[in-house]
């Protein structure tokens, strides 16, 4: 089971998109915007949006602004990431500040934020309950990506702390799409709860996968550089778990690879991942990401609706399970 259950929802998000009037003038501020949103990327977010919409109405039309909303500001948030992280590639496409210029990326994410904020404000039912969610949600990606920064130099993040940055960098906003979908489409507060625990933690193992794909995927199948992470001593999950059951050699050799400044990658990438494949770090990620995705089906399992309805989203669960970009 591929992408089949989201694939109309995503192709509804990238054929609005198209028909949106963003902006033209001045072309510095608009153009870029245009770009990042043009370069595509999955459309989860959104898309799981009008899913939950019509999981419990049987319509996703009132879900399309708030859908808008979200991948817009998702989008955003991976433009100022970009920038904080000087990464010179994003879906195999140069990166806005590399494309124009820091100050440039800078005024086009806080315009991005901006539109994303006037399509949530079009929501046409439960909008103050959107909005909520939608805040919450918008401030919390900002302490997550805080965190991340602030792990960046500290030797002694555990996986406790990790799970709490992702949490708040990722899974909260996969949370937010599907409970604004359902609020949207009537759903009680119950089943928006248990929605939103069930994005959480398929948030929680797309990030895993995330960090495992950086590591061991194909750069033409993940569009990103790979071993980026290893490169700008990012805290990831498989770090964190090599340095915790790492011997005194494995651990001394890790610590000091974080430590030079200017390595040389393909060597500090090749010592890092020879070290994890020793410790068998893909498979303790590998079973984590599972136990999250059997979490996420025990929420929607718990979901008052009728099982037909909710196939979509176990789908989605399936593809989560077995993607490889």
């Amino acid at each position: 089971m591929g992408m089949d259950s989201i694939k109309k929802y995503q192709e509804l998000i990238n054929k609005n998109l198209n028909e949106e009037l963003i902006g033209n003038s001045p072309e510095n501020l608009y153009a870029p915007i245009k770009y990042v949103l043009k370069i595509g990327g999955k459309r989860l977010r959104s898309a799981l949006c009008l899913m939950a919409c019509e999981m419990f109405s049987g319509d996703y039309q009132q879900a399309i602004k708030p859908a808008l909303a979200l991948e817009i500001f998702h989008n955003f948030t991976l433009l100022h990431d970009d920038i904080m992280d000087d990464a010179p590639v994003r879906r195999n496409k140069t990166t806005v500040h590399k494309k124009w210029d820091s100050n440039i990326a800078l005024l086009s994410g806080d315009a991005m934020s901006i539109i994303a904020y006037k399509y949530i404000a079009q929501t046409p039912v439960q909008l103050n309950q959107c909005l909520e969610v939608f805040n919450d949600t918008a401030l919390k990606i900002c302490e997550g990506q805080q965190l991340d920064m602030d792990f960046e130099n500290n030797i002694n993040v555990t996986i406790k702390d990790y799970i709490y940055m992702i949490s708040l960098k990722t899974a909260v906003f996969i949370a937010c799409s599907l409970k604004i979908g359902a609020i949207i489409g009537g759903a009680n507060a119950k089943d928006s709860q248990l929605i939103y625990d069930a994005g959480y933690n398929i948030g929680l193992a797309f990030q895993l996968q995330d960090d495992l794909l950086d590591t061991y995927g194909e750069k033409n199948k993940f569009g990103k550089q790979i071993g980026g992470d290893i490169i700008s001593n990012k805290k990831t999950f498989l770090l964190i778990n090599a340095l915790q059951s790492a011997n005194k050699q494995q651990h001394e050799e890790l610590i000091s690879r974080l430590s030079i400044k200017n390595p040389d990658p393909n060597e500090k990438i090749k010592t890092f991942i020879d070290i994890y494949n020793n410790l068998n770090v893909k498979d303790e990620t590998l079973n984590q990401i599972n136990n999250y995705l059997e979490l996420a089906i025990t929420d929607i399992n718990d979901i008052s609706i009728n099982s037909n309805s909710k196939e979509s989203l176990y789908q989605f669960v399936d593809y989560i399970r077995n993607r490889n970009h």
